[in-house]
């Protein structure tokens, strides 16, 4: 794809938000699966199924994926997709590219080995490896847009609202 077809395509919808702002308003589910025998999640995303467990770290097999890594992948999945539209939206030329990303835990806090060690990533590193002949602004430029414009990124980046509630199967609200 290049800028006019990516262009093409992202002007109908910027419009149509521009003038209805309520339909660019949309939300996104994940859902899965719990089996608290093997401590274990299915994870239906409507391109995969994919199996959750535990870390090794925390008694996991490692044979099941770790929603830390997943965390962490679909960082690298959506920045990297993004520096990818930047590109081509600017005309930037990236022969190829490759992102990697990051993260730091203390299983001591999810454990509860610890109650002053963090539960979480402490720190999460996004990097870019990219081939091209574009200068230095260039390519300061496509960093600074696609930390801008990566919703993954902004979403860990800032802190957001976020909350948790637990229902039985028939419906019956416990908490909010």
């Amino acid at each position: 794809m290049n800028a006019n077809e990516l262009k093409a395509r992202q002007t109908p919808l910027k419009d149509h938000y521009r003038q209805e702002p309520d339909k660019a308003r949309w939300t996104l589910k994940a859902s899965g699966t719990i089996d608290v025998a093997q401590q274990t999640c299915r994870i239906e995303t409507g391109h995969a199924r994919v199996l959750a467990g535990l870390h090794q770290a925390t008694g996991g097999t490692g044979e099941d994926a770790c929603s830390g890594d997943m965390l962490l992948e679909s960082l690298a999945a959506c920045a990297g997709v993004t520096l990818s539209a930047v590109a081509t939206a600017m005309s930037i030329p990236v022969r190829t590219a490759r992102v990697t990303v990051e993260g730091d835990l203390d299983f001591r806090g999810t454990l509860g080995v610890d109650k002053t060690a963090p539960v979480g990533f402490s720190e999460i590193r996004l990097r870019f490896a990219v081939d091209s002949d574009a200068d230095e602004a260039a390519l300061a430029t496509l960093l600074k847009l696609t930390e801008r414009y990566c919703v993954i990124f902004q979403t860990l980046r800032q802190p957001n609202q976020l909350t948790a509630g637990i229902e039985r199967i028939d419906g019956e609200k416990i908490s909010p």
